[in-house]
């Protein structure tokens, strides 16, 4: 997020699908990390311990993960790496590394509420947090991933779209992916000036679908695609995996599923779980009390006309 990347740009249509490219790799996501790297660690590593699956990736004797997954996998880290946990640059780190490793387009990053927190600072007031407290330096750097594609609004698997919050209407992965490089982009270009808090509030007025977080309150109906809540999800959404609303495990509503579960579990034993999507099948691969792993198979969505 705050490096730059030896693999270069991701350009689209690479950036945007699984379907650009040339194999048919499995998608792993997880979502709300939010700086608890152990718990992290715990979650990716459950493919390594379940015997129907390769690793995705791999720890070496100082405990830090490796990719391991060839060009079999793509890795989504489907928004809120970062805040309340105590290990937020550490998970940046994590996640740099892994973009490196992997082949080029095989580890996505799409853009939570505190990942907007570091586009949007004035704004949100987050002055005691990792993503209110990143220098300008940072957050250029931060605004190049974006707009190489390297951090992404939205990505499109083989049944279901991958956002941090989701929308409740069909959306384009590529249209909100160019909003996002869109926003991004003029608020590299203002960095630094007197106006910040004005800029920003222009770029939510003007990109409500992206960098909006609602007309009545923060999450609630209208938000944009980091920010609206669970609860808000119609049936007939879309069909995405999402994180941003807490659960104590992966919960489907309609076509939509929920992966955020590492807060919820963190103080106790297990809980912690990735969603794996092949063509023909959407998994949640999850750690159990006693240190095993289980999997829960999920329906296809079902589009409604």
């Amino acid at each position: 997020m705050f490096a730059a990347h030896e693999t270069g740009p991701i350009s689209p249509p690479v950036r945007d699908s699984v379907a650009a490219l040339s194999q048919r790799p499995t998608v792993v996501s997880i979502s709300d990390i939010h700086g608890f790297l152990g718990e992290a660690r715990s979650a990716l590593l459950t493919l390594t311990d379940h015997p129907e699956y390769d690793p995705v990736v791999e720890s070496d004797a100082a405990r830090r993960l490796h990719w391991a997954g060839g060009d079999e996998y793509v890795l989504v880290f489907n928004g809120d790496l970062i805040d309340r946990g105590p290990q937020s640059h550490r998970v940046v780190e994590m996640v740099d590394r892994l973009v490196d490793e992997a082949p080029p387009g095989h580890v996505r990053v799409t853009v939570g509420n505190h990942e907007m927190g570091v586009l949007t600072p004035a704004l949100y007031g987050w002055s005691n947090w990792y993503a209110g407290t990143r220098s300008e330096r940072e957050r250029r750097s931060f605004i190049e991933q974006i707009r190489d594609g390297h951090v992404v609004a939205a990505y499109e698997g083989y049944n279901v779209t991958y956002a941090h919050a989701g929308q409740p209407d069909p959306y384009e992965v590529s249209t909100v992916n160019e909003t996002l490089v869109e926003g991004a982009t003029a608020l590299f270009e203002g960095l630094g000036e007197p106006d910040a808090i004005d800029r920003e509030a222009a770029i939510v007025d003007e990109y409500p679908q992206v960098f909006g977080y609602g007309n009545e309150s923060s999450r609630g109906p209208g938000a944009g695609i980091t920010w609206l809540d669970f609860e808000h999800m119609p049936e007939d959404a879309p069909p995405q995996v999402v994180g941003h609303s807490r659960q104590d495990a992966p919960t489907r509503r309609g076509n939509v599923l929920c992966e955020n579960v590492i807060r919820e579990n963190r103080r106790s034993d297990g809980g912690e779980a990735v969603v794996v999507e092949t063509p023909d099948s959407i998994r949640a691969v999850g750690r159990t009390p006693d240190g095993g792993v289980d999997e829960h198979v999920f329906s296809l969505p079902v589009l409604r006309e």
